[in-house]
């Protein structure tokens, strides 16, 4: 930081004006100049001066950039993020290198050609300069190279081969960060292009960084346009995209995934069933088990959060049973509720045995259809007509029927032979049981941009849903005998049993059970005494006394225990959050991390090659945003970043963890948490800055648990016990250490 000294007659050293930033200019082969740049006035202005100081012509062709990787130019709309000891470069202007660039990357030299898309694929990271790039029709020059690129020079890539792929490589990379900017739209490319780049997903097989490029711009064109899927989804089938998964780069297997889950994700209602066919066939499902899931190396995020889109893809193929109610006249559906019968009592006969008179026939199916557990007797199709769980439900307790049939017997025989009331009706628990397995999976519900949540024990399995609610059902049953509930008030014995289910499903869900066998095994150690058991111990935790007194005294302490939360929102702030950089085109993994300084008046910032091992020193952030310049903090749909058009408004769970801060006029900075608990820790942090009341759910739970902790430490029985202020002294080292037993 620039040191201002104070006048002599003055023993107060004064700041410097707001307005003015102290900066160190580059131009090659000069010495760097120290200079001051006053923000009012405009930056051609301040370019011009930089140049007379050099002596240089023309100045409204040079423009400033900064000096860091990034190299992005300065602009009236960012310049304000320029900041006291920032490097500055004086250089060409955005339009004249874009002009320069699109000449030398038609250049005869193969060397300059090479040489130039290289700075191209760096240059278009940068917004300013991608605009002038494509204003010249860049994007339309790239992919002509693309396509007529191969051709031209076949010959070459015999005797050329490297340098003909750091070519390809630079202008696919170009192509990807100029597209990535939102500024062309994606429906202007032709069936020849898209031919092209499908191609190199199989041609250039073993060059990384021509693959990855492919496969994004590939993804990118489904998510974006419709059209381009129906292209797409004919030049690229899924039996060339299966190879890749099969290697060992995971970053590469990453794309595949996300090209398969684009293809998925826009397939037409009636397509992505046949879709789902294929990836069956072509066994996606244990080649992922094998080489993604089980593999000898960690899985990052990004692969995670394909895998659980992938996982809610499949899932919401379930959709369309779940919401279709049966047709109680049609007699194909009605012959599987007749198959549900004959294996639970009729086993061994024929199903069309006409044996008895029609009325007795009647009477036998009525009595059986009770002991199945159907609320309605005589025609148990009426059950199936509520969506969801609708057809879903059927569909499930046929698979437990055929497929475990010894355990689908049993338990059918077993409280249909009850006489003591505390039967569990097996037809109407199966309903109940599908439709909170589809909530608990959100089975119809879009993938979150955010969520990493995958299930490997749901990659075991090719009917991994019909297995769980096989695994289920045997624990509903088990669970209904264990709380002894009855029958005959069926709603409210449903409500317990099914909080009691889900709360055990859900917590052996959270330790992320291998396979579903491990998951069953979990199950069994969190039979209802052990729920109690940790209900119990969670109440005892959160005990809340109700008296007068204790309410008083809870009044009194509770400000000191607010400050105490309020002091370490403040210390998680300080040590700051990495947080992922997230658009509607392409999903990336680009970081920035901010944390508040160590005095509580300035918010560091700043954007990240990669995830960082820890803290981030402040330093290393190069923008800065004073608190005293905060106007207000705004959370969900009031984000400026939620209200932009894209596919991240529509996200429920982007929407949750959205926040923003408003400075000046039109300053703002926008947050993505990568939790919950991040959220809250921010939300909370920043209105506490603001002075502000911290609202959060985390601020609720924690002021909770804190006074209870205190409550019952201050109702001890402590009386002539003096609690000392500081810890005791450490005595004195023993005169001798005969007393030590030497164990050797």
């Amino acid at each position: 930081c620039p040191v201002v000294l104070a006048p002599k007659n003055s023993s107060v050293a004064m700041p410097p004006p707001a307005d003015i930033v102290k900066v160190a200019i580059e131009w090659p082969g000069a010495f760097p100049k120290l200079m001051e740049i006053d923000q009012k006035k405009p930056l051609s202005s301040i370019i011009k001066e930089v140049c007379d100081g050099w002596s240089l012509a023309n100045h409204d062709q040079f423009a400033l950039q900064h000096a860091d990787s990034s190299n992005f130019y300065i602009t009236e709309k960012n310049r304000n993020e320029i900041k006291n000891g920032a490097i500055l470069r004086l250089t060409t202007s955005p339009a004249q290198n874009a002009q320069q660039l699109h000449e030398r990357i038609q250049s005869s030299s193969m060397d300059a050609k090479l040489e130039a898309l290289k700075d191209l694929a760096s240059y278009s990271r940068d917004v300013t300069f991608a605009q002038e790039f494509i204003n010249l029709d860049g994007i339309s020059l790239l992919t002509q190279m693309v396509e007529s690129g191969t051709e031209r020079y076949q010959k070459l890539q015999k005797i050329m081969k490297p340098c003909f792929g750091d070519m390809l490589s630079f202008t696919l990379t170009a192509f990807v960060e100029l597209m990535d900017h939102g500024i062309v739209s994606w429906d202007t490319f032709s069936v020849a292009f898209i031919k092209k780049i499908a191609s190199y997903v199989n041609k250039f097989a073993s060059d990384i960084s021509i693959l990855q490029r492919s496969l994004a711009i590939l993804e990118s064109m489904v998510l974006n346009s419709h059209d381009l899927y129906q292209k797409v989804a004919q030049e690229i089938t899924i039996g060339q995209l299966i190879p890749h998964l099969q290697g060992t780069d995971q970053e590469i297997q990453t794309y595949t995934i996300a090209v398969i889950n684009a293809l998925f994700l826009k397939a037409p209602d009636d397509k992505r069933q046949e879709m789902a066919n294929i990836l069956a066939q072509k066994q996606l499902r244990s080649i992922i088990l094998t080489h993604v899931i089980r593999a000898q190396r960690a899985i990052n995020n990004e692969m995670a959060h394909q895998l659980y889109v992938l996982q809610v893809l499949t899932f919401n193929l379930l959709e369309d049973r779940m919401m279709t109610k049966m047709d109680p006249q049609d007699q194909a559906q009605r012959d599987i509720i007749f198959e549900l019968r004959r294996i639970a009592f009729d086993a061994e006969s024929e199903p069309n045995n006409s044996s008895g008179s029609m009325e007795k026939r009647k009477s036998m199916y009525t009595r059986d259809y009770k002991k199945l557990g159907f609320i309605n007797h005589v025609n148990p199709a009426m059950d199936f007509t509520q969506t969801p769980p609708g057809m879903l439900a059927l569909d499930n307790m046929l698979y437990f029927a055929k497929h475990h049939q010894d355990a689908y017997i049993r338990i059918v025989l077993e409280n249909s032979s009850r006489e003591d009331k505390h039967e569990c009706p097996f037809g109407r628990s199966s309903i109940e049981l599908t439709k909170m397995l589809c909530e608990i999976l959100k089975v119809g519900e879009l993938p979150s941009e955010t969520c990493n949540d995958f299930h490997p024990m749901f990659f075991t399995h090719d009917r991994s849903f019909e297995e769980f609610f096989c695994i289920c059902i045997q624990l509903l049953n088990k669970t209904w005998k264990e709380m002894r509930a009855t029958s005959e008030d069926f709603n409210k014995a449903r409500k317990r049993v099914m909080q009691v289910v889900k709360e055990q499903i859900m917590r052996a869900l959270t330790t992320k059970p291998s396979s579903l066998d491990q998951f069953k095994s979990k199950l069994q150690n969190l039979s209802y005494t052990e729920i109690l058991k940790i209900r119990q111990s969670e109440r005892m935790n959160q005990e809340d006394f109700q008296s007068r007194p204790i309410l008083e005294l809870k009044e009194k302490i509770q400000p000191e225990i607010l400050e105490l939360i309020k002091q370490q929102r403040l210390n998680r702030l300080v040590e700051g959050t990495c947080f992922r950089k997230l658009n509607s085109r392409r999903r990336q993994d680009k970081f920035w991390y901010c944390r508040l300084s160590p005095n509580h008046k300035v918010l560091h910032y700043g954007d990240l090659e990669e995830s960082p091992q820890g803290e981030v020193p402040h330093d290393s952030l190069q923008d800065k945003l004073p608190v005293a310049d905060i106007k207000a903090v705004v959370t969900g749909k009031d984000c400026p970043h939620m209200k932009e058009k894209g596919a991240l408004k529509q996200n429920k769970e982007v929407l949750e963890l959205a926040f923003s801060i408003l400075y000046d006029s039109s300053g703002q900075l926008n947050f993505i948490a990568p939790d919950k608990h991040e959220y809250c820790v921010w939300t909370d942090g920043l209105n506490a800055l603001l002075g502000k009341d911290m609202l959060s759910d985390l601020t609720r739970n924690d002021l909770d648990t804190l006074l209870s902790m205190e409550i019952k430490l201050r109702l001890l029985d402590l009386e002539n016990i003096q609690i000392p202020d500081a810890p005791p002294p450490i005595p004195k080292e023993p005169s001798n250490y005969d007393f030590v037993y030497d164990c050797n």
